[in-house]
């Protein structure tokens, strides 16, 4: 029997080492407004009561809704998210509470508190508080070298999309630069063709070209024909007048009067004038 009793205590101890391990690694825990087994927010005030329960054990407690701090906007996987979850019967009301982190997992549960009071804001008060003594034997203490590293997906995303942005506007400058020199060339041999050369008619441009027509897109404009029939579909870069072709190794950019479409095709850099109404 002294055996069985030593190995419960052995196992309890086990149990209350490896959650304050667990738990020492978050820095936040978020308490949310209403719980689900409830009819409205913080009724009973029990989420507000939740939320004093862990900063009484030195945990950095916030209500949902409040500012959040920037290190855990930036990064979520520093707090978990509290629940309390409901057990009752006719006799008694249960309460234990649940901590789950950013990825949807549970870390952390603790023990069932109970009352047996009839007065539900009573009894719920009581349950709570009673679920809180596994808590309270965690002794919970930030570990800022164990802190979880995973960092919100969307804020890398949109990091490495601006650093995207920023070497595409260089590198459209330069081409712009390019361009502008390259497009300057023609007309200085015109001239001089003008003055050396015969005052008979030089060759018509052709005007009959295809119109596109751009249609509001929420990233940028859909470019179709008279069909019509979609023809490009192209994207906002944060420059003006600057947009990247989808689907295409290519982009679409204002010169002076005209829109030119650059693309890579067989290894060699292919330049198009596209007419466009917006």
């Amino acid at each position: 029997m002294k055996k069985i009793v030593l190995i419960l205590l052995a196992l309890v101890a086990l149990t209350s080492v490896s959650a304050q391990q667990s738990l020492n690694d978050y820095k936040y825990i978020i308490v949310p407004k209403k719980f689900d087994f409830l009819n409205e927010a913080d009724e009973y005030r029990l989420n507000s009561l939740t939320k004093y329960l862990f900063e009484k054990q030195n945990f950095e407690a916030l209500m949902e809704g409040e500012t959040l701090p920037s290190d855990y906007a930036k990064n979520n996987c520093l707090g978990l998210k509290a629940d309390v979850i409901k057990e009752s019967n006719l006799f008694k009301s249960k309460l234990s509470v649940q901590l789950t982190n950013c990825q949807n997992e549970v870390i952390y549960t603790s023990i069932q508190g109970e009352s047996r009071e009839k007065n539900y804001k009573v009894a719920y008060n009581q349950a709570l508080r009673n679920a809180f003594k596994s808590i309270e034997k965690v002794n919970y203490s930030y570990n800022a070298k164990n802190a979880i590293k995973t960092e919100n997906v969307a804020q890398v995303v949109e990091e490495e999309e601006q650093v995207e942005i920023e070497k595409l506007k260089e590198e459209i400058k330069v081409l712009k630069e390019e361009k502008a020199a390259i497009v300057k060339q023609p007309a200085v041999v015109k001239e001089v063709i003008k003055e050396t050369v015969s005052d008979s008619p030089l060759p018509q441009a052709n005007n009959n070209f295809d119109v596109l027509y751009a249609q509001k897109t929420p990233n940028g404009f859909q470019l179709v024909n008279k069909t019509p029939e979609v023809l490009y579909k192209i994207r906002e870069t944060g420059m003006s007048n600057v947009y990247l072709v989808e689907g295409k190794n290519a982009i679409l950019y204002k010169l002076d009067a005209n829109w030119v479409l650059e693309y890579y095709e067989n290894g060699k850099l292919q330049t198009k004038i596209i007419h466009i109404k917006f």
